[in-house]
């Protein structure tokens, strides 16, 4: 197959940081070549040199044999390389067509909008991929999937011989994977190059012909997908070995009861929940997606109060209608959401750290007194192993995993006793997974008691003491820890309650 791309001793420094250390990649016509590594391996960096977001300091790319000089996006667009971000980029207020189209919509006399040309030329792309879909339809009304669908649309409408997809699947259904990667394989078929950047093991071996892998700003290797273990993938990504270890189960019948959840119910969300969470235990929370897991974890913290339940914490009843509330009460959520409701992404490490304690670091002046926060904050970035420059960086220049354990660290100065993690690992890299899973198993050991919302049936059984399952906005079970993924689904897709283990 004929190189589409080829990049060369690429190399790309920011103050303070060799983001790129001299990396070679090249992607064919025809393939999908997945891009792996950790969170701050240089992935994103290494895409946005050849999308013409960042100018390298060293090194050139090749487009189709030839040095492209490639000085913006635009002139990356022009070369037919397209990006679509993890974090979509639509207008949700227009149409389909209008954003496909947006800034380069066909005209008639006196600069009228051609209506009709702008829906037919964009129904002609979804035809092209096989997709069914009306032009017209309002972005808002789409489902996350439906708008990656668009997304691809318009990469297409810029004539893209060369793909680049951040975290495609990040958001979507099990069904809704399967769509794209039915369009993905099609795209591949007709001579499109596509470069795939995951951390979802599965897809990789599902979809992608090569794996490239990076560490630390540089190239480690590139392997056949097919021939290569993941395992050695694994090891390739983070220099080490990683034990795939399940919880050790602890005794907990003489431990304190720290929640106890009666007879919660909020709307059509939530129907008569209950369970008790001890000191020192891990409850897992499994079920499909619009269960109520996340809608119970928001109930139990005053995000959206139930209309009716009791919660009681250590024994006493409490009221919750609002998170202050819940943090007066010792409970902390770990939203599945951590930019828009765990982070303050423009202030610093420190600030974060800080958030929900920030009344506890005031002098007599009402003034933060920065000399005590700094040194709490220093002990949390040590403690957690956070990586960053200094705790005054800016939060949203951390990597996905270090922003995750910044989130723990505020609830930890808070020193809350019950913690809720949703989806705690989502948009994380495998070794910072692991940090993440022994960093929940440390906690539980110190006696916190911890609720773990996840959507991928291995990390519950691996965090686990015990695993209650919901359908429908309904606690369907409680199983014991070392559960398998089959009694799991099982009760996923049960609308009545078993009895509880």
């Amino acid at each position: 197959m004929t190189d589409l791309v080829r990049m060369e001793g690429v190399d790309k420094r920011f103050p303070g940081v060799h983001a790129l250390k001299a990396v070679d990649f090249d992607l064919r016509a025809g393939e999908v070549h997945a891009l792996m590594g950790e969170n701050g391996a240089g992935k994103s960096t290494l895409m946005k040199c050849l999308s013409g977001i960042y100018r390298p300091d060293g090194g050139r790319i090749l487009i189709d044999g030839q040095e492209a000089d490639l000085t913006g996006p635009k002139a990356a667009q022009e070369l037919g390389i397209g990006i679509i971000h993890q974090e979509l980029a639509l207008m949700r207020d227009l149409n389909v067509a209008q954003n496909i189209w947006i800034g380069r919509e066909p005209r008639r006399s006196f600069g009228r909008i051609d209506e009709a040309k702008l829906n037919a030329d964009a129904a002609a792309i979804f035809e092209s991929m096989n997709v069914r879909m009306d032009p017209r339809t309002p972005v808002s009304s789409l489902t996350v999937a439906r708008q990656q669908m668009v997304e691809i649309a318009k990469a297409l409408s810029f004539r893209s011989r060369v793909l680049i997809m951040d975290e495609p699947t990040a958001a979507l259904t099990n069904s809704e994977i399967d769509e794209l990667f039915t369009i993905i394989r099609r795209l591949r078929d007709e001579g499109v190059g596509i470069i795939y950047i995951s951390h979802k093991m599965d897809e990789i071996r599902r979809i992608s012909d090569r794996v490239t892998v990076m560490r630390d700003g540089a190239h480690v290797g590139t392997v056949e997908a097919a021939d290569t273990p993941i395992s050695e993938i694994i090891t390739m990504m983070v220099g080490r070995e990683i034990a795939d270890e399940s919880v050790a189960i602890p005794d907990l019948s003489a431990a304190e009861t720290a929640l106890e959840v009666r007879h919660l119910s909020r709307g059509r969300d939530l129907h008569d929940i209950s369970f008790d969470l001890k000191q020192g235990e891990i409850l897992g929370f499994a079920g499909l997606m619009g269960a109520g897991r996340t809608e119970l974890a928001r109930a139990i913290f005053g995000a959206e109060p139930p209309d009716a339940g009791e919660i009681v914490v250590h024994g006493r009843r409490v009221t919750i209608r609002s998170p202050r509330d819940a943090v007066r009460a010792g409970i902390g959520y770990l939203s599945e959401d951590r930019k828009h409701y765990g982070l303050a992404l423009g202030l610093d490490v420190r600030a974060n750290i800080a958030l929900a304690s920030m009344d506890r670091y005031r002098d007599r002046a009402w003034r933060i007194d920065e000399r005590r926060l700094e040194g709490v904050a220093k002990d949390y970035i040590d403690t957690l192993n956070i990586r960053t420059p200094h705790d005054r960086q800016e939060v949203r220049l951390l990597s996905g995993g270090n922003q995750q354990k910044v989130v723990i660290a505020k609830w930890l100065l808070r020193d809350c006793d019950i913690l809720m993690f949703d989806e705690p690992t989502r948009g994380i890299d495998v070794g910072a997974k692991a940090e993440i899973y022994r960093l929940l198993a440390d906690l539980a050991a110190r006696g916190k008691a911890i609720i773990v919302i996840s959507s991928e049936l291995p990390e519950v059984l691996r965090v686990s003491h015990r695993i209650a399952v919901m359908c429908e906005g309904r606690l369907t079970g409680i199983l014991p820890g070392g559960a398998s993924q089959e009694e799991i689904m099982a009760l996923a897709t049960q609308r009545e309650r078993m009895t509880a283990q």
